[in-house]
């Protein structure tokens, strides 16, 4: 069942879902501000955090991508995925909650938590909001395996 992901059109289609959460998470994080600020704070950078927070918003990205292609394909053949839809849901939310870096910038939830005056940074958090990356890594994994022991394969 993976392995027709990866073949057309359904290969199109998680091209498309990947590049799109990448682009939102960059645009709703403003990564591409904190990119501009490389160069002039390269000695105060925690590079390995910058760098494992970046692989876990890459695997976030692909796991959507893979789930929401799966759920494409069960829905053109007609099986009924509403629980995994809405999980997936959940899992992209919570990914794009945390942004790119989740030390670096703000993110959706302190976005929210923002206009109703409540101070609040993933950067508070022990592991500076990579547990949250790790949590909704795990939350799609689970979902893909429920979602692939669902149809057999």
């Amino acid at each position: 069942m993976i392995t027709q992901v990866f073949k057309k059109p359904y290969l199109y289609f998680f091209i498309i879902l990947f590049t799109v959460y990448l682009a939102l998470n960059i645009t709703i994080s403003q990564f591409y501000v904190t990119v501009q600020y490389l160069p002039k704070y390269v000695e105060t950078i925690k590079w390995e955090e910058l760098v494992i927070s970046g692989f876990l918003t890459l695997i976030i990205a692909f796991l959507v991508a893979l789930t929401g292609t799966l759920i494409y394909k069960n829905w053109k053949e007609r099986i009924s995925v509403k629980k995994q839809t809405a999980l997936v849901s959940l899992g992209t939310l919570g990914g794009l909650a945390t942004g790119v870096c989740t030390a670096c910038v703000a993110g959706l939830f302190p976005l929210i938590f923002g206009l109703f005056g409540v101070s609040f940074s993933f950067l508070s958090l022990p592991f500076k909001g990579m547990e949250i990356q790790l949590l909704v890594i795990t939350f799609l994994s689970i979902n893909l395996y429920l979602l692939m022991k669902r149809k057999g394969c």
